[in-house]
């Protein structure tokens, strides 16, 4: 295919360019667990580093209480994480927020999940998802404009289901696992395999198990 090296310049309103779904459980100020989509995230190592509004339940929890999982919903759960979208656990609702979401306290409920203790943390992990990351804060700081926050955490413990797992290994299997993708506000899966870099560990398993 051929490509034009023409190209126009553009504003987007939002640059949400693809980035896997993440639904974080965080501990409310009465214990219980408040559950939010998400779709701002990188991983380096042991560290997953969150982009936040900065007035929505998740960040006002995690400036008093460090604890979270990191919850990864496959492509075909992404119904679940739609029926998120307008809830807010917020009482009352921000300002900006009042004409597109409502408060909702039973997150879990809501949105037809199920939820389940973690081990090293306080807030539940959601049992319907095959990858959960149990995290605690280490560092978090307001953006240039103070409209979001930037969350440093530390990965604790990760929880997968076995059928994503490479039998044998401590891997996730790239071939098995079907991360949700957020594409300019769009929900995506992966499509089909084109390569993998010479660092791949699962590469021989994964060709394997075809």
């Amino acid at each position: 295919m051929s490509r034009t090296h023409d190209h126009v310049t553009i504003h987007p309103k939002i640059l949400y360019f693809g980035t896997p779904v993440a639904l974080l459980s965080t501990e409310n100020e009465d214990g219980t667990t408040n559950l939010a989509p998400m779709s701002s995230a990188w991983a380096l190592g042991q560290a997953v580093v969150l982009g936040l509004g900065a007035d929505g339940q998740t960040a006002r929890n995690l400036w008093e209480r460090p604890d979270l999982v990191i919850n990864l919903p496959s492509a075909d759960q992404w119904p679940a994480v739609e029926r998120l979208a307008p809830l807010t656990g917020r009482d009352p609702v921000p300002e900006h927020k009042r004409d597109t979401h409502r408060f909702e306290p039973g997150k879990f409920a809501a949105a037809g999940l199920r939820a389940e203790p973690a081990e090293l943390v306080r807030p539940q992990r959601v049992a319907d998802c095959p990858l959960q990351l149990e995290a605690r804060v280490v560092r978090m700081t307001s953006d240039s404009h103070a409209d979001y926050v930037i969350v440093e955490t530390e990965v604790l413990r990760v929880h997968a289901e076995p059928a994503i797992v490479v039998p044998g290994t401590q891997h996730v299997s790239p071939a098995a696992w079907r991360p949700l993708i957020y594409n300019f506000r769009h929900y995506f899966g992966l499509g089909p395999e084109l390569g993998h870099t010479f660092r791949s560990e699962t590469a021989a398993a994964d060709m394997a198990s075809v």
